[in-house]
């Protein structure tokens, strides 16, 4: 079901420290950005609320604040740009690669779509014992947030898409 032509990861899998990808289909075809945009639009409260003890817990060890998804919708991105606490580091319709990289641990997320249907690949390489501890929780947490997301956007798109009463 998932697009694996387009999907980007840190390393081969094998060498990962934390490996996840989830796939869903759509009802409609859609860009890479526009997933990111229906997914993130409204973190809610049981995010923030991780977002924020992930921030007081992580500063404590020199790690810079994330403050969460802000829910903004972008119409158009570029290599470069930021997506949330995201660097940009390859976009096209199909496909986008970001990465959060610390001292800790890097992150790079590949959304990529395909013939309507979206895939979100989360790659992690630790650098160390803090790293390796923050994933513990972070990386089970992960898979069910990425659940949610993907939930979300084939529930608004279905909403969109649904013939007029």
């Amino acid at each position: 079901m998932e697009n694996t032509s387009a999907i980007r990861t840190l390393r081969p899998p094998a060498e990962l420290d934390y490996y996840d990808t989830r796939s869903m289909a759509l009802p409609v075809s859609i860009t890479a950005l526009e997933a990111w945009n229906l997914m993130t639009a409204e973190p809610g409260l049981l995010l923030r609320l991780a977002f924020r003890t992930r921030d007081a817990i992580s500063a404590r060890f020199g790690v810079q604040r994330i403050d969460g998804f802000s829910g903004k919708r972008r119409t158009s991105v570029e290599v470069g740009d930021r997506l949330d606490f995201f660097l940009v580091e390859d976009c096209a319709p199909d496909r986008l690669v970001l990465t959060a990289r610390d001292r800790h641990l890097d992150v790079m997320i590949c959304l990529s779509v395909a013939h309507r249907v979206v895939t979100v690949t989360a790659s992690v390489v630790t650098h160390n014992r803090f790293g390796r501890v923050y994933m513990l929780p972070v990386g089970p947490a992960h898979k069910l947030i990425v659940n949610s997301y993907l939930r979300r956007a084939r529930r608004t798109l279905e909403a969109r898409n649904a013939p007029a009463a």
